[in-house]
């Protein structure tokens, strides 16, 4: 059984940084791509930001320049550092793993989410 377990979350001002973490554990290979995803109250869950196992990185464009998705493979970690936070960051974000089995099938997990809310 794979776990994504998520950390880093809380209440910032605007104009403040967090940095959210997700490790992954359990019995598999490797991980393919990581990323993270958020969903705002009544809003879809929307991509903000992924990354290959090799490095390769996407974003969203409204988190350009001011968020930074980086991954440590020896710890099955992915980070995300957040900086110049807006209100219309708030959301729960969510950590994704495409994991590796050795039958080298594949699946995607999801962490359980923390929130990030932005306010004065």
């Amino acid at each position: 059984q794979v776990q994504l377990v998520e950390s880093g979350g809380g209440l910032v001002q605007p104009g403040g940084s967090l940095r959210l973490s997700c490790a992954a554990s359990g019995s598999f290979a490797s991980i393919n791509a990581m990323g993270w995803y958020r969903q705002a109250p009544e809003k879809q869950r929307e991509l903000v930001a992924t990354i290959t196992r090799g490095g390769s990185t996407n974003y969203v464009d409204s988190v350009k320049g001011r968020f930074t998705i980086s991954r440590d493979n020896a710890k099955n970690t992915v980070y995300l550092q957040m900086n110049s936070l807006k209100p219309e960051d708030t959301a729960v974000y969510y950590c994704n793993a495409n994991v590796i089995f050795r039958s080298l099938s594949t699946y995607n997990y999801w962490g359980q989410g923390t929130q990030v809310t932005v306010s004065s």
